[in-house]
């Protein structure tokens, strides 16, 4: 059982937040630089606290380099997955 939600992730931002923006896009903002993948480590290790998993058993499927990504939960379906996370 996983899901999968669509990400816009913004780095360098004030504080680490969770948001869920009109068009069910999961935004999210966190602290950490775009540089040799923290923020990409940042945003996995937020959604594994926030949704109640462990670290490895969050990975993003596509957009590594970029801000809008799809990332993968192991372990939740996906409505579970939208209760725990916003």
């Amino acid at each position: 059982m996983h899901a999968d939600l669509r990400v816009r992730l913004t780095p360098r931002a004030d504080r680490d937040a969770l948001s869920v923006r009109e068009d069910g896009v999961l935004a999210v903002r966190v602290t950490a630089p775009p540089v040799d993948g923290r923020a990409n480590d940042a945003l996995c290790r937020l959604l594994a606290a926030r949704a109640g998993v462990g670290r490895r058993s969050v990975s993003i499927l596509r957009g590594h380099h970029a801000r809008d990504k799809v990332v993968r939960v192991e372990g939740l379906d996906e409505e579970a997955l939208r209760a725990r996370v916003g």
